[in-house]
Formats: C-alpha cells, sequence, structure tokens
C-alpha cells in the first residue's frame, strides 16, 4: 500500500507540475494572439506566406498533407479513444477508462469553445491550396492530435516496459504524428503558425490537468481512515 502511495504522489507531482508549466506558455501565448502583438502577427503572416508560396508550386505535396490531415483528422483519435475505452473497460481497468473518455471530451469540447470565444479568422489567400471551415484559434487537428497521442502513450506505454521496440515505435509516432499534422495545417494554409502551437500545448495541458486529478481523487481515496482500512 506504501508503494502504490508512493507511486500516486509521484504521478501526482509530475502531472501537477507539467499543468503549471504547459499553462503559462498557453496563456502568454494565448494573451499574445488576443492582443495582436505586432512581433508574433509578423511571425504568423511571414511564415505562412513563405510556406504558401513553396506549397502552391508542388501540387503533389499539397493532395499528400491533405490525405495526412483527413487520416488524422480530429475524429479519428476520438473513434481510437473509444476503442482504447471499451478495450480498457474488458480488461477491469474501469477507472482509466473513465480518464481516457472525459480527457478526450473535455479537451475536444475546450478546443470548440476557445474558438468560439477569441473568433480568429484563418489566413486568407487569393489563390488558396486548401480551405477549411470555422475560426482558427486553437487549431483542432493540432490539438487532438497532441490530446489523443499523449492519451494513448500515457495507456500504452506502461504496458510496454518490457518491449522495447514497440515502446520506441509508439514514442515516435506520439511524436512525430502530431508534430507533422500540425506543420502541414500550417502548409495548406488553414491555420496560423500561433494556432498549431497553441494546439499543441492545449492537448497537452488537457492531458496533464486531468491526470493530476485523477491522480488527486485515486490519492484521496487510498489515505487510511482506520487501522488496516482505507477508503477504498
Amino acid at each position: 500500500m506504501r508503494d502504490q502511495e508512493h507511486a500516486l504522489e509521484f504521478r501526482l507531482a509530475g502531472a501537477a507540475a507539467g499543468t503549471v508549466v504547459l499553462l503559462v506558455p498557453f496563456a502568454v501565448l494565448t494573451a499574445m494572439v488576443v492582443g495582436e502583438v505586432d512581433w508574433l502577427h509578423r511571425l504568423d503572416e511571414d511564415v505562412s506566406v513563405s510556406v504558401h508560396g513553396f506549397a502552391s508550386g508542388h501540387p503533389g505535396l499539397v493532395d499528400f498533407m491533405w490525405a495526412w490531415c483527413l487520416v488524422f483528422d480530429p475524429w479519428t483519435w476520438r473513434v481510437a479513444a473509444l476503442g482504447l475505452v471499451i478495450w480498457l473497460v474488458r480488461r477491469g481497468a474501469r477507472s482509466l477508462a473513465w480518464w481516457v473518455g472525459i480527457t478526450m471530451t473535455a479537451g475536444g469540447l475546450l478546443g470548440v469553445l476557445l474558438k468560439l470565444v477569441f473568433e480568429r479568422d484563418r489566413p486568407s489567400f487569393l489563390d488558396p491550396v486548401a480551405t477549411a471551415v470555422g475560426y482558427s484559434f486553437p487549431s483542432g487537428h493540432a490539438l487532438n492530435n497532441a490530446l489523443g497521442a499523449a492519451v494513448v502513450l500515457a495507456v500504452l506505454l506502461p504496458m510496454t516496459r518490457h518491449r522495447p521496440r514497440l515502446r520506441r515505435w509508439l514514442i515516435a509516432g506520439g511524436l512525430v504524428v502530431p508534430a507533422v499534422t500540425g506543420l502541414f495545417r500550417i502548409g495548406l494554409g488553414v491555420h496560423w503558425l500561433s494556432d498549431v502551437l497553441g494546439g499543441w500545448l492545449l492537448g497537452l495541458l488537457v492531458v496533464a490537468a486531468t491526470m493530476a486529478a485523477f491522480a488527486a481523487r485515486r490519492r484521496r481515496r487510498l489515505v487510511p481512515v482506520g487501522a488496516g482500512t482505507t477508503r477504498e
């Protein structure tokens, strides 16, 4: 029991620290986006114009970026999360299944809410290589890819500690897929650089916050309330 408590305390401390570490840059970035800070606005425009110019001359690359973003659409991660929830329930890990479901739902809803709050326009070009509907900040693709990948890694990595090759593939996929998806959204001209950065930060922030909340809840349930007894 003491070992379990120590493990939970370690996870709680790590998740809480992660929440703070991610919240600060996300809050600063959001404030700069809302305040239309000049240097950030110029950076967004410079990056978008440069990338758009390159993409316009490479239609094959545009098709590949569009196909990639279609495969790794936010709904792909939501369906994958649903499958993960069902698998965890069948294994008897109901608490972990609840965490996956709540985290994915909270992150998705928060992203939609923030888009409606900030109402930031997407990049606009006379000769766009792609179009997308809705507001721009934060990027839904970047958010849900970071969110989904972090959730999958949090669930599966502890189960692969004795399978190093699979563990390496999971980590590589969890890093590469969200990174490439976010960059491709910029390449398609449907998001600013700051939109993608905000999406990545928010996705990881939601995971860290829910991990801290669930670890705190489990820690409270393990606190002894009498000799030889716990709240469990």
